[in-house]
């Protein structure tokens, strides 16, 4: 790999420049040995065959390197009881905790929250240790008081000093303190209101303190307002709902609880709108900025995989250039085009670990979508429902490939030494 410089791929967004994912950058995405992940098969056991795990992030300090409790490694997922429809398990979502020595044997800790929580439910975010506290930030999904399920999202914050880690066990149990953070503006960020009919979305913080300018951030995944003034694309004037963003707050006190909005640090006009769960990894003295997303929230006329997508820059705010030309680092191979999502960056070494789940194996229809079409019992059956094996890759500058894998719910803890990369793709 060849390090190349960094572009400068920039558009206005409300008073200050931002990076934009362009159309044309897009016409280059394709599968390559480079960005194919190989067949996942299914661990003989689940961690916890009674849940349904999904997204999952591991606590780190507050610059986004993964840290420890006296030793102890813990994991935070989406969980909810497997004898439901996977699909429906979005709507009764909660968050669970798990613990491990090593990074590969892990226990489950139990559920997170009481009642207390904000929302009807909780989806995606990411967790902060810090001298002893533990912030979680979270996506407050409905209000705890609708009648019926409901998608308003708002970010949340809690924050509790209960985390006692013994010779056995971490447990976490409260009390928390809970705050709503931030909503979107209508300026920066679309509202319910605005929103044009696709998926809304203001979601999935990530918490992350630049480690050269000391700058607290909250990153989340959100959509820039469309108005009769945002340009078409081409000649399709649908194509502008397609609008997801990268969007950005900061503290200007550094108290992870207090923030203020700013622009987009990245805009899919006309591209996808859907950019989920952003996170920033700095290595290399780069800043590495990725999201996943599924092949149908790309906008018309353009090929895009189920995939993790990234981007690099030289300081924070960018100006940020695609990975690999296109932004794909990974997606899943062909005959297998569903199989992970929710892809997770750290860095350990000279090289980058990506954790996702095991989505739906065994399907190869045109779109995600297409998964409701078939029986419950066949949807139930091709659902993976935990973490899939850790994939390692390598970064040079602006390009990516794929070294290999890890067994199921590997996840390295700093000082873990890794054998020389193999090729089993």
């Amino acid at each position: 790999m060849v390090d190349r410089p960094l572009g400068d791929e920039r558009g206005v967004q409300g008073d200050r420049s931002c990076s934009y994912w362009t159309r044309e950058q897009t016409e280059s995405i394709t599968r390559e040995a480079t960005n194919v992940a190989p067949i996942i098969d299914p661990p003989q056991t689940r961690l916890d065959e009674d849940l349904h795990i999904w997204d999952t992030w591991l606590l780190r300090d507050r610059y986004g390197e993964v840290t420890t409790v006296d030793g102890w490694q813990v994991a935070f997922s989406l969980t909810a009881p497997a004898d439901m429809l996977p699909s429906d398990r979005h709507d009764v979502a909660s968050i669970r905790y798990f613990y491990s020595r090593d990074g590969k044997q892990w226990e489950c800790g139990g559920e997170l929250f009481d009642d207390d929580a904000y929302g009807q439910r909780q989806w995606s975010g990411c967790a902060l240790y810090d001298d002893g506290d533990l912030y979680v930030f979270y996506t407050a999904v409905g209000h705890s008081d609708d009648v019926e399920t409901t998608d308003t999202q708002r970010i949340a914050g809690a924050t509790t000093a209960s985390v006692t880690a013994g010779s056995a066990e971490v447990v976490i149990d409260g009390p928390w303190t809970h705050e709503i953070l931030l909503e979107p503006d209508g300026n920066w960020y679309e509202t319910e209101d605005q929103s044009g009919g696709l998926t809304y979305t203001f979601r999935d913080p990530w918490f992350y303190e630049d480690p050269e300018t000391g700058e607290p951030c909250l990153l989340f995944e959100a959509n820039a307002p469309v108005t009769d003034e945002t340009p078409v694309c081409g000649d399709d004037t649908a194509g502008r709902q397609y609008n997801g963003c990268v969007g950005v707050a900061v503290s200007p006190t550094g108290d992870p609880l207090e923030w203020e909005l700013r622009a987009p640090l990245l805009v899919g006009a006309c591209v996808n709108h859907e950019l989920e769960r952003p996170h920033v990894v700095h290595h290399d003295g780069h800043y590495y900025l990725f999201i996943s997303t599924h092949k149908h929230r790309f906008a018309p006329g353009i090929q895009g995989y189920d995939g993790l997508y990234g981007w690099v820059a030289a300081s924070l705010h960018g100006p940020y250039r695609p990975l690999n030309d296109s932004g794909l680092v990974v997606t899943n191979p062909a005959d297998a085009p569903f199989q992970l999502y929710s892809w997770m960056v750290y860095s350990h070494d000279e090289e980058l670990l990506v954790h996702s789940f095991l989505n739906y194996l065994d399907f190869e229809g045109e779109s995600l979508e297409a998964i409701a079409e078939l029986p419950e019992t066949e949807q139930t059956q091709r659902f993976g429902g935990t973490l899939g094996q850790t994939l390692r890759v390598g970064v040079d500058g602006d390009r990516t490939e794929i070294l290999g894998t890890l067994d199921h719910w590997h996840l390295p803890t700093g000082d873990e030494s890794l054998p020389e990369p193999v090729e089993d793709t």
